[in-house]
């Protein structure tokens, strides 16, 4: 008798043991030097909170102990390797810019979810470096974005179109040949490639007297 209530409390000492051991949430952040705002390949990180209180954290960014090779991760935007997450911006949009990721850990066996939101362009704006062309100069047409982290980052063309009412595109350069003496003005149009409501004018004056 007394080594079957030996053995049960032994047993009901293990069940208590591997239940604390277990996992019972995760949270997903992701490494906001990454530039996630512009960069497709970003650093992620899991918080992993055990029944007992206990937090680990996992290697990489986070610089925890826990392993990448004892993670599986699943994306519902891109794919996870390694600690780094792949995202697919078009299915990033489509979802409002959250990623559910479902985590299988040795710990637990159901698999646990968490939301990773990543930052999205709000608006752009025109910040040119100077306030006239002048003909034959190329006119660099700086862009800037403004994301939901509150980041402002400089725009090119792989997320812009341009437009302009005069003068001729070069990538990012708005050059006016110089024997054109008529134009006074030139309007250029800005817009985003993946939201073409998202679109902004600029008028830009052209230097009428030559530098001597």
């Amino acid at each position: 008798m007394r080594a079957f209530l030996i053995i049960a409390q032994l047993f009901l000492f293990l069940t208590t043991q591997a239940q604390q051991n277990n996992i019972t949430s995760v949270t997903a952040s992701y490494d906001p030097a990454a530039i996630a705002e512009l960069y497709d390949h970003v650093p992620i990180g899991l918080e992993f909170k055990f029944a007992n209180g206990d937090v680990k954290k996992t290697e990489g960014y986070l610089q925890g102990a826990y392993r990448w090779r004892n993670i599986k991760v699943i994306s519902s935007c891109g794919a996870v390797q390694n600690g780094y997450l792949q995202i697919d911006r078009q299915r990033l949009a489509r979802q409002h810019y959250q990623v559910e990721l479902t985590v299988t850990v040795p710990e637990t066996a159901q698999p646990l979810t968490t939301k990773l939101t990543i930052p999205y362009l709000e608006n752009i704006r025109f910040n040119h470096y100077a306030d006239s062309l002048k003909r034959g100069i190329r006119f660099y047409l700086n862009v800037e974005g403004s994301f939901t982290s509150g980041k402002v980052y400089p725009l090119d063309t792989a997320a812009i179109k341009f437009s302009t009412s005069a003068g001729k595109l070069l990538g990012q350069d708005l050059l006016l040949n110089l024997n054109d003496a008529t134009t006074r003005f030139i309007t250029v149009t800005a817009t985003n490639k993946r939201d073409s409501s998202m679109s902004i004018t600029s008028t830009i004056p052209v230097k009428q007297i030559l530098d001597k």
